[in-house]
């Protein structure tokens, strides 16, 4: 590697070689290939035996992963034209076939095939990595279920959850990425053989004018190159709408993963939860004590560019000109990869993450041991109503009490000392070690938390999670830095 030019960081820094690959220009070139090798044989089993010839095929199929870049790369700069180039550069290495390779097509013929079935192969590469989420998340909701703990609603102190109850939040959220990209996969047709503006006419030439076999030739293009469906019309291009479909689906799955890094950050500084910490980690260059959460901020950030990225497709779908612009060459060629690029980086992550979380039962206790006090009053209230008092003098007598608890805690940094407030005024009917055991219970201040969680998992989660477990497999979610 090159230390003397830029090195895009997505590659050089966070993604998977399975993504990697996907967007080489040896994958690429070699699909071009593939497309052009699906329209011939599917010209030739048409009818158009006196041009094609079985030899020509075989000659394509033998070469289709044969390719020299660097001639290609060279023509590419004579004549201004990178389809043509590798036209050319196919024609080397299969003579016999030169002179019928890309017969009727135009250059979209391969680059929005390609691009459609690259998609189809990323989009199943985060789904695998998006199912191993959603799997780590259950394990660990299921093991915390019980876990009382703080709730926060505009990030204060809110009635009693459990570490497992919030996390279903996030595994219900990522079951709505994942449907939304089965959808996408579902969306994913062949653009097939459409000919320069989408009219077929090339082909209806080469066919001499038989419409049924230029039918057939656009379904079994598409079928040689895995897709059950076609994009019944098409301009030069397919429709630049499904890219901002694909794109925003992507970007789903990071506003999900950027919600979970953010709130895992506001935790790590309450000292209740934290992510995986290395051994040999260094949080800080200056101070030695710190545990940054830094996986948590690196998705953050990653997510923040993913989540950018759909109004530049919005934008270049709106600014095709009639049958085609070719304004959305350059930045698709950009876009596309760095969103699939992107996800696949987010979603290490989140694996790497939720893998070996780490919970601090003892400060959770604290937290909620500093906080109950407060959202146990109307629970005082009651009882104190049920022992004979009025409930309007309670209540003041309860709501005085909580704001001077309150600024002793502000104001002084005391402790919360609520309790002891209560228990010393003589308008409340219990000791302080009375008002103590009406809160010792943290399971009654939590609901059906603990059940909604094995609920969920068990009537919503699991029988995903069975359905996908031939998906799911190993997978590589260290990370290099």
């Amino acid at each position: 590697m090159s230390r003397e030019i830029y090195q895009e960081p997505l590659v050089g820094r966070y993604t998977s070689k399975e993504m990697q690959y996907l967007f080489s220009d040896k994958l690429k070139f070699s699909t071009w290939r593939k497309c052009w090798i699906a329209l011939a044989e599917a010209q030739y089993e048409l009818g158009l035996d006196h041009l094609i010839n079985s030899e020509m095929i075989d000659e394509m199929k033998a070469n289709q992963d044969n390719i020299d870049f660097d001639l290609a790369s060279a023509k590419e700069k004579e004549i201004r034209h990178d389809v043509m180039a590798h036209v050319f550069e196919f024609g080397t290495k299969a003579p016999k076939a030169a002179g019928i390779i890309h017969l009727g097509a135009t250059s979209q013929f391969v680059v929005c095939n390609t691009d459609l079935i690259l998609q189809k192969k990323g989009l199943q590469l985060l789904r695998k990595s998006l199912l191993h989420v959603i799997q780590n998340l259950t394990n660990f909701a299921l093991k915390h279920k019980d876990l009382v703990t703080l709730g926060f609603t505009h990030y204060q102190p809110a009635q009693p959850t459990t570490v497992g109850k919030r996390n279903t939040l996030y595994i219900q959220d990522l079951l709505i990425d994942l449907d939304y990209l089965d959808k996408c996969l579902e969306q994913i047709l062949a653009r097939g053989a459409k000919g320069t503006v989408g009219t077929q006419a090339t082909f209806l030439e080469l066919f001499k004018g038989d419409d049924e076999k230029v039918r057939k030739l656009d379904v079994l293009v598409s079928k040689k190159l895995g897709f059950d469906k076609v994009f019944a019309v098409t301009g030069q291009t397919y429709t630049r709408k499904h890219d901002c479909k694909l794109v925003e689906t992507i970007a789903g799955i990071a506003t999900t993963a950027h919600k979970f890094a953010v709130d895992l950050r506001l935790l790590s500084n309450l000292k209740m939860q934290e992510e995986p910490f290395a051994k040999n980690q260094t949080g800080s260059s200056a101070m030695a004590y710190k545990r940054n959460p830094m996986r948590s901020e690196r998705m953050t950030g990653l997510c923040r560019k993913l989540m950018g990225l759909p109004t530049n497709f919005m934008s270049t779908y709106a600014n095709q000109w009639f049958e085609r612009s070719l304004d959305d060459s350059a930045i698709r060629r950009m876009d596309i990869p760095q969103a699939f690029l992107l996800c696949d980086a987010i979603l290490k992550l989140f694996i790497n993450i939720t893998s070996d979380m780490v919970v601090y039962p003892k400060q959770i206790e604290k937290q909620l041991l500093a906080e109950l006090p407060f959202m146990a009053t109307e629970k005082i209230l009651m009882a104190a109503v049920e022992k004979g008092e009025s409930r309007q003098e309670i209540h003041e007598v309860i709501k005085e009490h909580s704001i001077a608890a309150g600024m002793n805690v502000k104001e002084k940094g005391g402790n919360n000392d609520l309790l002891e407030r209560l228990a010393q005024d003589p308008l409340v009917p219990f000791s302080l070690k009375e008002l103590e055991g009406l809160i010792s219970d943290f399971d009654a201040f939590s609901g059906r938390a603990s059940k909604q969680t094995q609920e969920f998992i068990d009537e919503i989660v699991s029988p995903i999670l069975e359905k996908n477990r031939n998906c799911l497999g190993e997978i590589d979610s260290s990370l290099d830095v």
